[in-house]
């Protein structure tokens, strides 16, 4: 059955346009492409030409991209504040669809060797704090705080890609494509943010890469505390916690202060009136809403898509080689894998 009407139609979401501008832009009707999308008419190949190039693919990227997912079935997974507008997270949800469509192309040629890997656990068998606990010894990680999570997951083959949402309260998304793991992260977001968002990720990727639960959002979030705050280390450091210490450990483990906060209280080491006198104190100085320190964080930023850029290069591809190889019109459409000069990734 063809999954072309459905891929036209999430990748025109994705774009940001609706049916009347990607009509105009193509050259069709908007009830042509309204017929298309639904797979009640075929176009002719002329057409899906004009509509290809309209929306920055090729041809083959409409005609050959696997069946778009819902972020929020089995093996796709978004992390959003309860406040996020429905048009942002379905278009950010289209998003990573269209990205994870252009990611299974490129993996057609290219083949990454990878130091480790992300396993998979059943979260019906195993406590997530168990799985983060499991991953970590497996990745022969140092006792403590995780320095540079980007390279720790981009090491096991995560593809992290990073755009501006324009919206504070969408963090990431995150998907299987085949064997290959890939988050797609909000550059906008503070470091602290982001180490918590790829965390929560890859807790998802471990735990529900072949079915979900009800509890899936709590199970991350355990998940990611115990990867990036392993109890057994830091908890003489939460035990009589107090707000002058806060941005020492922050610096530190590379996490926001409310999820320091919260890691002490959902281990017993900090009653529930404490916990509000913390948020009361946070508040009354403004940090709710923007927290110090986090500019003295190393900044976490992804570099796998440069390398496979780079790697391509070296083989004697050029930028429109390149662009086509993963489904996009053009190179100045390729938003996926960046071309940088220096850089090197091992292909097979």
């Amino acid at each position: 059955m063809s999954r072309l009407g459905e891929v036209i139609e999430t990748t025109r979401r994705a774009r940001g346009f609706t049916q009347a501008q990607l009509a105009e832009r193509a050259g069709v009707t908007q009830g042509a492409l309204s017929r298309y999308e639904k797979d009640l008419r075929a176009p002719d190949d002329e057409t899906v030409r004009s509509i290809a190039e309209a929306l920055g693919v090729t041809p083959r990227f409409l005609e050959h991209a696997g069946r778009p997912q819902a972020a929020m079935a089995v093996d796709a997974h978004m992390r959003r504040r309860a406040t996020a507008k429905p048009t942002v997270w379905r278009q950010l949800e289209a998003e990573l669809n269209v990205l994870r469509m252009h990611a299974s192309m490129i993996f057609e040629d290219v083949h990454l060797q990878s130091e480790q890997r992300i396993p998979t656990f059943d979260s019906w068998e195993m406590r997530p704090a168990d799985a983060a606990r499991l991953v970590r010894m497996q990745w022969r990680m140092p006792i403590g705080p995780v320095r540079s999570l980007t390279r720790w997951l981009e090491s096991a083959g995560c593809l992290i890609i990073e755009r501006d949402f324009g919206s504070a309260r969408v963090d990431g998304l995150s998907q299987w494509v085949g064997d290959v793991p890939v988050i797609f992260m909000n550059s906008a977001a503070p470091t602290d943010r982001k180490r918590l968002t790829m965390a929560h990720e890859l807790g998802h990727l471990v735990l529900h890469s072949d079915q979900i639960s009800a509890d899936l959002e709590d199970e991350a979030d355990e998940f990611a505390a115990e990867f990036l705050m392993p109890m057994d280390v830091i908890r003489p450091q939460l035990r009589s916690l107090h707000i002058s210490r806060l941005g020492d450990l922050k610096r530190d483990w590379g996490v926001s202060m409310q999820a320091l906060v919260e890691r002490a209280y959902r281990e017993g080491l900090m009653t529930a009136a404490a916990r509000t006198n913390f948020y009361k104190t946070l508040s009354a100085k403004g940090w709710r809403v923007a927290e110090p320190f986090s500019d003295e964080l190393t900044p976490e930023h992804p570099e796998l898509p440069a390398q496979m850029g780079e790697a391509l290069t070296a083989k004697g591809l050029d930028p429109q080689d390149i662009a086509e190889i993963a489904g996009f019109h053009s190179a100045a459409d390729n938003v996926l894998l960046p071309v940088p000069e220096s850089r090197r990734l091992r292909l097979m």
